[in-house]
């Protein structure tokens, strides 16, 4: 399945900025969805949610050393919501993670920096809402240092990451319908 950009309903300028530019992106990079560490490409996160909707499966990502979802690369598949659930298993050690929508919850654009690998580049971020069990208990791998299910009211305890921070609010205001 290709992704529909169209299903992402802008809720700020940030969404609507970010919507017009990894629009243009994909229709001008021929390998938007490789991982080429020269060029920029299209990521897949996954925001796994419980099912009250009140924690959220945060890892501290091993290379950047902070908190954030859940996520990686496309590695050539087009199919970014098939990518994204298929990070989260691999990052959360998670039996059952089911989408909540096939709809793009977020889109966040953002530099990753220059390491061994490869120059300075940008992630285009397609982000989509998950639910797992809390009793299914996680597992470290080794792209995580640790993994937590974080009280949407302590998120700050763990991240002062914008972009994290703006997808608990908009579950926040997904939780209230």
């Amino acid at each position: 399945m290709q992704i529909d950009l169209a299903s992402f309903v802008s809720q700020s300028d940030r969404d609507l900025e970010n919507h017009m530019r990894i629009s243009d992106f994909i229709a001008g990079e021929p390998k938007a969805f490789e991982n080429d560490p020269v060029t920029s490409h299209v990521t897949g996160s996954a925001f796994v949610v419980n099912s009250e909707r009140s924690h959220v499966v945060l890892t501290h990502h091993r290379k950047l050393k902070c908190w954030l979802q859940l996520g990686g690369h496309c590695d050539g598949v087009r199919d970014v919501l098939f990518v994204a659930q298929r990070e989260a298993y691999e990052e959360s050690g998670l039996s059952w993670i089911r989408p909540l929508s096939s709809a793009i919850f977020d889109i966040d654009i953002h530099e990753i920096p220059e390491n061994a690998k490869g120059p300075a580049h940008l992630h285009y971020d397609m982000r989509f809402l998950f639910e797992a069990d809390m009793c299914d208990p996680l597992k470290i791998t080794d792209e995580s240092e640790d993994l937590a299910w974080v009280a949407l009211d302590r998120f700050e305890d763990y991240t002062d990451e914008h972009s994290v921070l703006v997808m608990r609010d908009k579950l926040r205001a997904f939780a209230q319908g």
